[in-house]
């Protein structure tokens, strides 16, 4: 009997220790292959390609854009009033300095100066007359045959005459001014690129007739950074393009570097002269232009593509050995489609090119070949 009851309680505990250890099992197969799966995620490596960080000559510049202006835009006014009895030429022409525009009526002006030559024939021969009598009168008055008081009225009235003779001579200089500008010469060489007035209408003193432009060569305006205007300087090379010809390089160099900044946008304004002898470029168009600030240069350059963006941060990845390795890197200008790196990297360092943006500090890397 107690040999039965001692088999029965062995066989017990042996089917609770079979209960447990088959309770337990799929937690410790579960705990088994977790961390089976966390060795082969540990050991995964990420495929990447890489590249030798490049060391290139290349010339320093400002990228920025601009607007084409006129080198200088003149309105060609009237000076007088009247007709405009002719209006010589018309829009898009090119008149060089002091061809006529246009005129305007001048019969009331031509008989003015008329009238004032006679005047002043009056008063030459007034004087020659009064001259004359005053010579006579002087040797009289030696010789006491004349009273002072007769002596004083010819130098009185020579004095006149000599007055009236010089204002007629300044009347005729008047006449002469206002007949000419009956005539509306062009104040400098340049295209017409406006015409305000037709033949016939009056005009006064002021009156705009035609605005005349100078486009060779041209005014480029563009701004350029607050942090880059240590970088400038008078006679700089500039090349430019316009999308009206987009295979065309266009060059000039800066004339004027303005001296205040815009408070608004922190930049500073500079002014380049562009040469346009075929006329090609127009005012009013804008520019992508290329300032050059240095000559040519060694420079240490990656591909766009490479740099990860963390916020303020650029950053890149190089392969050490098999292992990834972050790097923090300072960048200049772009050249096409490699960037110019100032810090960060050194010649020759192999950088992660494709497959960069699933890497982190010290993941395995398996380098495409």
């Amino acid at each position: 009997m107690l040999n039965r009851d001692s088999n029965s309680l062995t066989t017990a505990r042996q089917f609770r220790a079979a209960a447990a250890t088959l309770l337990l099992l799929p937690f410790l197969l579960l705990g088994a292959c977790g961390k089976k799966d966390a060795k082969v995620a540990e050991e995964r490596a990420i495929n990447v390609q890489v590249r030798a960080v490049e060391t290139k000559s290349l010339r320093p510049f400002i990228d920025t854009i601009g607007s084409l202006k006129a080198f200088e835009q003149v309105v060609a006014s009237s000076e007088i009033e009247g007709i405009l009895k002719s209006a010589n030429v018309e829009e898009g022409m090119f008149v060089a300095k002091g061809a006529l525009l246009a005129t305007v009526d001048d019969r009331d002006y031509a008989s003015e100066l008329r009238r004032v030559e006679y005047a002043l024939k009056q008063a030459e021969a007034t004087l020659v007359n009064t001259k004359a009598e005053f010579g006579r009168k002087e040797a009289l008055y030696k010789e006491e045959l004349v009273t002072k008081q007769q002596f004083d009225d010819v130098a009185m009235r020579m004095a006149v005459a000599d007055a009236e003779l010089e204002r007629s001579r300044a009347g005729l200089a008047i006449a002469r001014e206002r007949y000419a500008k009956t005539r509306i010469l062009a104040p400098m060489a340049g295209y017409i690129s406006e015409k305000k007035i037709s033949q016939g209408e009056y005009v006064r003193n002021g009156t705009p007739l035609y605005v005349l432009v100078q486009i060779d060569p041209l005014k480029l305006l563009f701004t350029v950074s607050e942090k880059e205007i240590g970088r400038l300087k008078i006679n700089q090379e500039v090349q430019l393009r316009v999308d009206a010809y987009p295979a065309k390089e266009f060059k000039g160099r800066v004339s004027i570097i303005y001296p205040t900044m815009d408070e608004r946008t922190r930049s500073l304004q500079v002014e380049a002269r562009v040469s346009n002898p075929d006329r090609l470029l127009k005012p009013g168009l804008f520019a992508k232009v290329i300032l050059y600030t240095a000559e040519m240069r060694d420079t240490q350059v990656i591909p766009v593509t490479s740099v990860l963006y963390e916020g303020k941060k650029l950053k890149v990845f190089v392969a050490e050995g098999d292992r990834a390795k972050e790097r923090i890197i300072q960048v200049g200008n772009k050249y096409d489609d490699v960037l110019e790196v100032t810090d960060g990297l050194k010649s020759g360092e192999m950088l992660v090119v494709a497959g960069q943006q699933n890497l982190s500090e010290g993941a395995k890397l398996n380098v495409a070949r």
